[in-house]
């Protein structure tokens, strides 16, 4: 059982490697849209945001965190992820899609306040394990190590 997760983290982290989407996870992405759009999964969403460079609105299938009380979405790859890059140049602002669209805004959490976000969100999101570097059930202290490489955003009306 453990070399499967292993070797499935190999796999999730080839589709990924560098940071971007390769072509099969491109591929692969444009079909769970449909899946994350449709409201029918919980967490999962659909985030679309205009294209810093064309404008054109490009969707993102993600999976979305609760805290608290809050709802979160959590860039699994980083900093220079493709929709963090757009959301910034675009204000902030987008829309969710599941079930409906929604217009939100997203404010990124501070550093400081992401951890418990982060843990919550490995405990919801297998396929983001692999590529955070850290495992779910470790202690807090270990996630606020790694959260100011992780950008979080609370997710807020417009």
């Amino acid at each position: 059982m453990k070399s499967d997760t292993r070797r499935s983290g190999r796999w999730l982290r080839w589709m990924y490697r560098g940071g971007r989407p390769n072509r099969l996870a491109r591929a692969m992405n444009r079909s769970w849209t449909v899946v994350h759009s449709s409201g029918l999964v919980p967490r999962l969403v659909t985030l679309e945001v205009p294209g810093r460079r064309t404008g054109r609105i490009i969707s993102f299938p993600l999976v979305m965190a609760d805290h608290r009380g809050e709802r979160y979405l959590v860039a699994m790859l980083g900093q220079h992820t493709n929709w963090v890059l757009n959301l910034r140049a675009n204000g902030d602002r987008a829309v969710l899609r599941h079930g409906r669209r929604t217009s939100v805004r997203l404010v990124e959490v501070e550093p400081a306040e992401r951890a418990p976000i982060l843990r919550r969100y490995l405990a919801l999101a297998p396929g983001a394990r692999p590529h955070i570097p850290v495992d779910r059930h470790a202690p807090l202290e270990d996630f606020h190590k790694i959260a100011a490489q992780i950008p979080v955003f609370r997710l807020t009306a417009p």
